[in-house]
């Protein structure tokens, strides 16, 4: 089964990739590894989710905002290397969550990107991880995540 019918199983699908909104490129190639920019939770060229963790969301909407982006970063990877079927391994995901004060939940949100990347690419989705309370994130989102993945 390809990766991207491992996503139709699940009943999910990729958006359209999100275009850059400043200076910077989606994604950069060097080597067998695939950076991706930081990827906030799009849909239909829309800010899906907004506000703070722990103040204007709740921890299952941060899990779902995660999945979203997450969905949006693997969008940028099929437009950059015409198949998610090239990635070799997820390496690292870090994951920026908009905290209201006192939040300190922020790996349980990330868990919505993390686990979904383990559905879809089974051992080679297991990643280093870093998840991080942010005061602001750009726009207002709820989160923010990066993707390093190896590729062939």
């Amino acid at each position: 089964m390809t990766y991207e019918e491992k996503l139709t199983s699940l009943g999910l699908e990729l958006p359209e990739a999100p275009k850059p909104v400043a200076t910077y490129v989606p994604a950069v190639r060097t080597g067998n590894l695939l950076f991706l920019s930081g990827v906030l939770p799009m849909r239909n060229g829309q800010l899906a989710f907004t506000g703070k963790l722990g103040r204007d969301l709740t921890v299952p909407e941060g899990v779902e905002a995660a999945k979203v982006a997450i969905l949006n970063a693997l969008a940028i990877a099929k437009q950059e290397l015409g198949s998610l079927d090239r990635i070799t391994r997820v390496v690292k995901v870090v994951g920026h969550v908009a905290s209201a004060d006192g939040f300190a939940e922020q790996p349980q949100v990330l868990n919505g990107a993390s686990d979904l990347l383990v559905a879809i690419f089974g051992d080679a989705g297991r990643h280093a991880r870093v998840a991080t309370g942010a005061a602001e994130l750009p726009r207002g989102a709820a989160v923010e995540i990066e993707v390093i993945l190896a590729v062939s």
